[in-house]
């Protein structure tokens, strides 16, 4: 897909529904000025002020749509849109805020409003969250949706999972239908009124997540609509705390389902043109957890986000103004504002984050296990409704986000709700170091190639099922030319019976389940035996267990690992097998580390990883200097390494390194270096320089700056202020 050409680069941005403040003024490539309401002019016009490339965000499944929900738009009230669960409740974001379901009229209620913020001259539009709950699809209007899509009436989504599988396709391809008839009507309306065209993303979480909390969303269908220009991949401590479960240990794992969310969001659009954006949250929605557990979450997120070098774009902060101005717990009663020290290191990071793209992947250490893949699927989230059985107790009819307790659960949904049947492959792979990718299996067919690079697949349509038969006619052929596929399934999920391709009835020939028609494509008729089956130039290992039995022990997770150490050593590669205590990787001068922790398959406890050089740790407020970083299990580490350090453009006598505000304007003179410091005010700002001698003076904003001298690594430490018009600073020798 060609992308649309900017006006700049807009290499990190963050969202705001708040006028322009300073203490906010995160000096970023774009602001997205949240919701539209009537002051939205204004607040536009207050962040033009500030040099900001201007976007709109605005949710496309909730908001304060009160105009339309009560008749006051068009003289019709709209409650019977509300999305409804079934018992008779609204799924409601707030008060008189309900997740709607995307009429037509609803798509064109926000078109009205759409048509103002192009008005008002935004480059860019985010349609944010379209979500629909598993647990709805009993309102009227949807009744309505079933009977227009399907021609027969509506049917109890949790009747059956015939019946939720259904539902849960109408839900994603009315949103699919919502966003492409706005997105393209606005584009038109642009272009034909202004003779500009304006971009279209959706902001979305993880297809991991909206699985597991049971939403279904457009995900993978977006990616070959062609009003859609790209997405911000809603990834933070929010979503990745979410429990799982490993080893049979059922805990949050922030670092391991993060970096397995963002690596999903990477796959979701590689190879396809579209843009993404990684975001990061210094909190989260949740406002009850303290700034040491605030900021310990998000060192992993960052962390897990820079390990998939692919996208270099990044959403920095979500509502800046709660994060720099609200209060948030110390310790178990007290509050206060952000702590200066975790506030300067945010501004650190988001300066680190602004300079990735200037710089490549490599890998550090003697390598990993690369070129390993979990297929993944949009129909994974079709399997997660409400489905009752005949005399079974009704307790799983509530919204799960993740805070749920368990006790109100028997074990079945429990692990049904903790998504064990994908951690219980995917995590034993990540724990050893291998740096697995979930392979959007929706994308095989549509984008040539895009399998190139794999060399072994994992595979269960326990949790998923395939939507074309072609998709196994694409892995037959990779199978075929040397890849390994590794299928995991016992064929006991009640949804293989649903209505779909493979077992309908008339021309086709039908199937019990999908997967015997996936053998029968490798030419291992419907059913093979359990164990390893060569297919051309490559090999399937079939094993006959259910995914989720495998989260529950340390055995089970040792049969993947041995699973995809026989994958590499059926190629000729099991050399290649490599079990790494770390995550880790170098781009340009950063090295980004995680320290795995929980223990592998030998049993061994782990040790501290201790790395060896001269680097500037960008997760200290200080900046410090250090020549030994010793990271325990579970620590994530962002370094800059000064050993990489290349020659300055400007000059031999100082350059700036890193700094915690957008620096501009360096000039270099005689004796004297000067820049301009750009950052949010009341911020205390770190900037270290390289230096070739110690100077003998430091202004910033007109008063001495505190300077600090290191003769070993040649390099001083300035702290000063910080302001968004910028603050005057040089060095003097």
């Amino acid at each position: 897909m060609r992308q649309l050409k900017k006006a700049r680069n807009e290499w990190t941005g963050f969202q705001e529904s708040r006028p322009y403040g300073p203490k906010y003024d995160l000096r970023t490539d774009f602001v997205m000025v949240y919701g539209i309401s009537k002051d939205l002019p204004s607040r536009i016009e207050g962040w033009k002020k500030a040099g900001y490339t201007i976007h709109l965000m605005t949710g496309v499944s909730w908001g304060e749509y009160q105009d339309y929900l009560f008749g006051r738009f068009d003289g019709r009230d709209h409650w019977d849109e509300a999305q409804k669960d079934r018992a008779g409740n609204h799924l409601l974001h707030g008060k008189d805020v309900p997740y709607m379901v995307p009429t037509i009229s609803f798509a064109e209620y926000l078109a009205t409003f759409i048509k103002k913020a192009i008005d008002a001259g935004v480059e860019a539009i985010h349609m944010e969250e379209p979500e629909f709950w598993a647990a709805a699809g009993y309102s009227d209007a949807f009744k309505r949706e079933w009977l227009n899509f399907y021609g027969e009436e509506w049917i109890a989504p949790h009747s059956s999972p015939d019946a939720q599988y259904r539902a849960s396709k109408l839900k994603a391809q009315m949103y699919y239908r919502a966003l492409d008839r706005l997105c393209s009507q606005m584009k038109e309306y642009a272009l034909v009124t202004y003779g500009r065209t304006v971009r279209f993303y959706v902001p979305t979480h993880s297809l991991i997540n909206y699985t597991q909390w049971r939403i279904i969303s457009p995900e993978a269908l977006l990616v070959s609509m062609p009003s859609c220009d790209g997405f911000i991949a809603q990834i933070w401590t929010g979503t990745a705390r979410t429990a799982n479960v490993y080893q049979g240990v059922r805990r949050e794992r922030t670092f391991e389902t993060a970096y397995l969310e963002y690596g999903n969001m990477q796959e979701l659009t590689r190879g396809t043109g579209r843009e993404m954006w990684y975001l990061h949250d210094p909190i989260e929605d949740n406002p009850r957890y303290t700034w040491s557990d605030y900021r310990k979450n998000y060192k992993s997120t960052v962390v897990a986000s820079l390990l998939h070098p692919e996208v270099k774009q990044y959403e920095v902060c979500p509502w800046p103004w709660r994060v720099f101005s609200l209060e948030y717990p110390r310790q178990a009663v007290d509050k206060e504002t952000i702590p200066s020290h975790y506030a300067t290191t945010l501004l650190t990071v988001m300066e680190v984050l602004r300079d990735m793209h200037n710089h490549e992947e490599e890998h550090a250490g003697d390598g990993y296990t690369s070129g390993i893949g979990l297929c993944f699927a949009n129909s994974a989230m079709y399997q997660r409704g409400d489905v009752i059985g005949e005399g079974e107790e009704d307790t799983a009819t509530f919204k799960y986000d993740g805070t749920t307790t368990s006790d109100l659960l028997s074990p079945p949904q429990q692990e049904l709700l903790d998504f064990s049947a994908f951690y219980g492959i995917a995590m034993p792979l990540v724990k050893i170091g291998i740096p697995l990718r979930t392979v959007q299996l929706d994308n095989i067919l549509t984008f040539p190639g895009y399998l190139d690079g794999y060399r072994v697949l994992l595979l269960s349509y326990e949790f998923m099922k395939p939507e074309h038969p072609g998709i196994h006619q694409s892995i037959g052929q990779w199978v075929r030319e040397g890849g390994v596929l590794i299928y995991i399934g016992d064929g006991s999920d009640p949804f293989h019976t649903v209505s779909e391709w493979w077992n309908r009835s008339g021309a086709r020939r039908t199937y019990e389940r999908p997967e015997e028609h996936l053998f029968e494509s490798l030419g291992l008729g419907r059913n093979p035996a359990e164990g390893e089956h060569q297919v051309g130039e490559g090999a399937v290992l079939f094993l006959r267990q259910h995914p989720t039995e495998l989260s529950r022990s340390a055995e089970g997770a040792k049969i993947v690992q041995d699973q995809v150490r026989r994958a590499l050593a059926i190629r000729g590669e099991e050399n290649d097998y490599k079990q790494k205590q770390a995550l880790q990787i170098k781009r340009g001068p950063y090295l980004i580390t995680h320290v795995l922790d929980e223990v592998g398959d030998s049993g061994d406890k782990l040790e501290n990883v201790v790395l060896q050089g001269t680097f500037i740790d960008l997760f200290e407020a200080d900046l410090p200097v250090l020549t030994s970083v010793e990271l325990a299990p579970g620590d994530d580490s962002l370094l800059y390494d000064l050993g990489s350090r290349k020659q300055s453009a400007v000059g031999s006598l100082a350059e700036v390194i890193v700094s915690s505000s957008k620096i501009r304007d360096e000039q270099l003179e005689a004796a004297r270096f000067s820049f301009v410091s750009e950052s949010p005010s009341d911020m205390t700002i770190s900037t270290r320089l390289a230096v070739a001698s110690k100077p003998v003076r430091a202004i910033a904003g007109g008063t001495a700056a505190e300077c600090v001298y290191d003769a070993g690594s040649g390099t001083v430490l300035l702290r000063y202020p910080g302001a968004p018009e910028g603050i005057a600073v040089s060095l003097e020798w």
